[in-house]
């Protein structure tokens, strides 16, 4: 499980550290290959081990063509999915692509989220951190079922 977050540069070629506390884990259980791809809720990326990806992957087939977010969902996800290999330094290196769909300027965030990251730029992560803290003492909106059960 990947938890924690940090800042982290990306260099003028495109690439991001993993943070140290991770690579041995992914160096060992995956051989450094994870799969990079776009969050389709959110101006952020998702960066996974290959084995978890291949799970998502099959999670996706099931999506119906014939249900149109299902079918965009399946579209963004896979189209977007990109091969990273942890180079000798625990680098990843993120496709321009990427890099201007999650806005990635010269500071990133990297937040675990349990079977995978989510990469950020600093400044829209900040921002959209900021919003969604204002929203939680907004009374406008109820919590969703899952959140009433969920015990913290």
């Amino acid at each position: 499980m990947f938890r924690g977050f940090s800042t982290l540069s990306v260099d003028s070629k495109g690439r991001l550290a993993v943070p140290s506390r991770h690579r041995e884990r992914l160096s060992s259980e995956t051989g450094g290959c994870l799969v990079l791809t776009l969050n389709p809720m959110d101006r952020s990326l998702w960066l996974y081990p290959l084995i978890e990806w291949e799970f998502i992957e099959t999670k996706l087939a099931e999506l119906s063509d014939f249900d149109k977010q299902g079918r965009r969902t399946k579209q963004m996800m896979r189209g977007y999915a990109t091969d990273c290999q942890l180079d000798a330094q625990g680098r990843i290196l993120i496709p321009q692509e990427l890099r201007d769909y999650a806005q990635l300027k010269k500071q990133a965030v990297i937040l675990g989220q349990g079977n995978k990251f989510e990469i950020w730029d600093k400044a829209a992560w900040k921002e959209q951190r900021d919003q969604w803290l204002e929203q939680i003492g907004d009374d406008s909106g109820e919590p969703s079922d899952a959140l009433r059960s969920l015990s913290l």
